[in-house]
């Protein structure tokens, strides 16, 4: 049976990554079609339905979102909350009318603040999330909820997965907007070509925002690419799944700032700016789920993945989103 395959969303970091992978291997029962904002306001029921109208998908990969780092989930939470909101409503319902299998993409951050580590599929609504991210959080937590009302109602295949902190060519280098991973790289690139160029390396500061002591796993999106296809193709469950590097492949931010800096030969010194936030200490995820479903499954090496991330941002810097 041949399959039409939609991702919203795919012009961003996660939807380049998925047509990558399928550039290389792609299948000849597979029709895949990648669009972005240009192509619909999916905040929009009727602009949604022209586009599903058009492409008659079989099968949607759901990943637009309106998404940011911390500081901009603290000072906009009602935006994240209202949009994410229309457009997951529109995607399902659309997905339910088209009879479309669908998958989701939620994310570790809208777990809740105060739980047991690791975390699990399981407890994605034991409590409330961080403060800083409720308004996203909420909304992509009803993507899981919406997915079983329209399985319990009518029998719908709509599944979610649910990724560790993403990074990887194509991500949003935007200051003020990004996250950490492409934030830092910007903000080390500026302070190394751009700033006080009259400065020999060797006397140049790189801030480092926060104590650097909050842990994280990322997760090259290469990698989280192809576990997606796999959802797509061989998972069958309404219940969702966290796509996870393993709990000792999280590092510090400290880390994440010294193999940013390492990828660039910076020379100069790292400082910790404690003035600002530092979010979550930590929300290590269990991938227990999915190592039993794909044991064989090997997770780019981190600073070979950074690296992969600084050498496209520096070959496509003109182009990039910042």
């Amino acid at each position: 049976m041949s399959r039409t395959v939609l991702v919203t969303g795919g012009t961003g970091l996660v939807g380049k990554a998925i047509e990558a992978v399928i550039s290389e291997k792609q299948s000849k029962d597979e029709r895949w079609i990648f669009v972005g904002s240009k192509d619909a306001d999916l905040t929009n029921i009727n602009s949604s339905r022209a586009l599903f109208e058009k492409h008659k998908p079989t099968h949607v990969i759901h990943l637009a979102a309106m998404v940011g780092g911390l500081y901009h989930n603290m000072g906009n939470n009602l935006d994240f909350l209202r949009k994410n909101m229309q457009m997951n409503d529109n995607v399902l319902l659309l997905c339910h009318e088209h009879k479309a299998k669908a998958v989701s993409c939620l994310s570790t951050c809208i777990f809740p603040d105060k739980t047991p580590y690791p975390i699990d599929e399981t407890m994605i609504h034991s409590g409330p999330p961080h403060d800083s991210n409720y308004g996203y959080s909420y909304a992509k937590r009803l993507i899981d909820i919406t997915n079983r009302a329209y399985h319990d109602q009518h029998g719908d295949l709509f599944t979610s997965v649910v990724p560790c902190n993403v990074f990887g060519p194509f991500d949003n280098f935007t200051p003020g907007v990004s996250h950490v991973i492409p934030g830092m790289i910007h903000r080390l690139h500026e302070i190394m070509y751009l700033k006080d160029p009259e400065k020999q390396q060797d006397e140049k500061v790189f801030p480092v925002y926060g104590t650097g002591k909050p842990l994280r796993q990322f997760i090259f999106s290469e990698d989280l690419a192809k576990l997606i296809i796999w959802v797509l193709r061989s998972y069958d469950s309404v219940s969702p799944i966290i796509l996870s590097v393993d709990e000792e492949a999280e590092v510090s931010i400290a880390q994440l700032a010294e193999s940013i800096a390492k990828s660039f030969e910076f020379k100069g010194k790292l400082i910790f700016d404690d003035s600002y936030a530092d979010g979550q200490y930590k929300k290590t995820a269990s991938n227990a789920k999915l190592r039993k479903l794909r044991p064989d499954f090997r997770f780019t090496d981190f600073d070979a993945a950074i690296q992969r991330t600084v050498d496209w941002y520096l070959k496509n810097y003109d182009q990039a989103r910042k």
